[in-house]
């Protein structure tokens, strides 16, 4: 009897040893996101037909992580996905075998043909919305994932009807290891910049992020999802890397300013959204 008990704990103790812990996949999950080293001046960059070439990473886009109101519009709704349904789809995704990856690797596999995971999918955040920090943040840090942030400077610790993020929170997320990226001062419609919005709205936010963060800032996201081919150019000039837009067709010219995302609409089921990501980035193998 006492043989058997033993046999039954080492057994035990043997099973358990061998299943990796919930802190291991999650630690297994973040490492994706580490950025290989690329040897920048003595590797050639792509050019715009390489890019354009290599298959498209899904890029997800959301807004407001809340349950809908009666006062919401029509067209609002598709920036709204209820918490329980976020987390349904985050849960699918790493059920799929995503894995999250940060635009530092995104531009290294576009630029300099860096590998990347298996499934490599980019998760991000358009607004500001502090509910991207208490429901978001939580709900990727559960399977491992890291998420792109994009702050729009003008609402930073605003409180009302809806509250946004602190420099506390924003600082927390970089720390954290997500990348906090500029969505301009206050939103303006990029392909109506003046020569003045170059500063008000590109350098002033970008140098703000930056001395929250203590890190550069280097990738935007245009409000709307709209940009203006003639000064997309200005985006490099003004120290970014590369830029996202919506589910639009990218500017041949500007393929890493022109980079795509889907939203993921309140609307949406779990498989929804799959298939959706695999409909919109279906291209060739990396």
């Amino acid at each position: 009897m006492k043989s058997f008990l033993l046999y039954g704990a080492v057994s035990t103790l043997l099973l358990t040893s061998c299943q990796p812990s919930k802190a291991s996949k999650e630690k297994e999950a973040a490492d994706t996101t580490e950025t290989v080293k690329i040897d920048s001046a003595n590797t050639k960059p792509a050019d715009n037909k390489t890019i354009l070439a290599r298959r498209e990473v899904p890029v997800l886009c959301y807004h407001q992580i809340r349950n809908n109101i009666a006062s919401d519009s029509k067209r609002a709704h598709d920036d709204i996905i209820a918490p329980d349904k976020f987390k349904e789809h985050m849960k699918m995704l790493a059920d799929s075998g995503y894995h999250s990856i940060l635009p530092d690797q995104l531009y290294n596999y576009l630029v300099y043909g860096a590998k990347l995971p298996e499934k490599p999918i980019i998760i991000t955040f358009d607004d500001t919305d502090e509910d991207q920090f208490t429901i978001g943040n939580t709900t990727l840090k559960k399977y491992g994932f890291k998420g792109v942030y994009f702050i729009m400077t003008v609402s930073i610790g605003r409180k009302g009807r809806i509250n946004y993020m602190t420099k506390e929170q924003i600082k927390q997320l970089s720390d954290e290891g997500n990348t906090i990226a500029s969505h301009t001062y206050d939103h303006k419609n990029f392909a109506q910049f003046t020569d003045e919005d170059w500063t008000t709205q590109i350098d002033a936010p970008t140098k703000k992020l930056e001395e929250i963060t203590g890190k550069k800032v280097e990738y935007f996201a245009f409000p709307y999802g709209v940009f203006k081919a003639s000064t997309l150019h200005k985006l490099k000039e003004h120290g970014f890397k590369a830029a996202f837009i919506l589910s639009t067709a990218r500017d041949e010219n500007y393929p890493l300013y022109t980079i795509r995302r889907i939203i993921d609409p309140g609307r949406y089921t779990a498989k929804n959204l799959y298939y959706s990501i695999n409909k919109s980035f279906n291209k060739t193998k990396p």
